[in-house]
């Protein structure tokens, strides 16, 4: 009987802070569902009107959307790959306590603990066209200055750098945590065997770490995906719209325009293409990811 008044109680207690956070997180989920289906203007002001796929088909038939779709995707794959190989090279160099290394592991978390406002201020002021320390320092060698923020290129190249110094040192640390976890034995039986470093990254290491990869580049490539103050604040989507990506077009179509129904159905889509690439992903890495568990 105690029992059972116990068992009582205990969801006394839980069932009201389940359905509080189920409201707290569908209720904005349906009803944004809700408003693609309408079309939905604040400003003119006017009455929701169903329209059905009305504002899925304009989103798809705007070559706008699919420029940037493809930024996004360049921005984000580029970037993640860079910090993964990157993250994971230095990662290496602090299992195996290179000098100074301690030094390393308490100030090189200190980028991804700035705000990605802050981080894109100091980068924009770097890369200025004329007073950033980064091309004065090329004028002093006789360079050109580069076109950092108003050249398509240099303009995703320093969004990509920007990227890979806020956020490799995410990499390091889960690599790192993976690398100190793997059995020291291992790694012995390979030296008695005479096997070359080189050999035993490929046939151990890499192999043993790859769920911890396909996790970290996972976890990158949809945090990446979800881009938009450093954007914001050091290029602003230019030039023209060479650097904009989703979560920005989202923005300058919802809070900008007050297309409210467009926005949804934009925002939408972007939870499908997440959800389909992230399917993908994991099933494609799946099998060699059980064959090392």
């Amino acid at each position: 009987m105690a029992m059972a008044g116990t068992e009582r109680i205990k969801h006394l207690f839980l069932w009201p802070a389940v359905l509080l956070v189920l409201l707290v997180a569908l209720f904005p989920l349906v009803y944004s569902l809700t408003i693609s289906f309408q079309q939905v203007r604040l400003v003119p002001p006017s009455p929701p009107r169903f329209v059905g796929l009305d504002n899925y088909l304009t989103l798809f038939a705007r070559p706008r959307f699919w420029q940037v779709l493809w930024n996004t995707g360049v921005i984000s794959l580029t970037s993640v790959a860079i910090q993964y190989v990157l993250g994971f090279a230095i990662a290496l160099a602090l299992h195996a306590r290179v000098p100074g290394e301690r030094l390393f592991r308490i100030t090189f978390l200190l980028p991804m603990l700035m705000a990605p406002v802050a981080v894109a201020l100091i980068w924009r002021m770097l890369f200025h066209s004329t007073l950033g320390p980064v091309n004065q320092l090329f004028s002093l060698f006789g360079l050109a200055n580069l076109p950092f923020t108003t050249d398509p290129v240099w303009a995703k190249s320093s969004l990509v750098i920007v990227e890979v110094w806020q956020w490799t040192p995410f990499v390091i640390l889960l690599m790192l945590a993976g690398l100190q976890s793997l059995p020291e034995d291992i790694y012995e039986a390979a030296r008695l065997e005479d096997a070359s470093p080189w050999t035993q990254f490929w046939t151990i290491t890499f192999p043993l770490l790859l769920p911890v990869s396909a996790a970290v580049v996972f976890i990158r490539l949809i945090e990446s995906m979800k881009i938009i103050d450093t954007v914001f604040v050091l290029t602003g989507g230019g030039p023209g719209v060479s650097t904009e990506t989703l979560t920005l077009y989202a923005y300058q179509e919802g809070l900008k325009k007050f297309n409210l129904g467009y926005t949804s159905a934009l925002s939408f889509a972007f939870l499908i293409i997440v959800l389909v690439f992230g399917a993908i992903y994991l099933a494609l890495l799946r099998p060699q990811i059980e064959k090392r568990i």
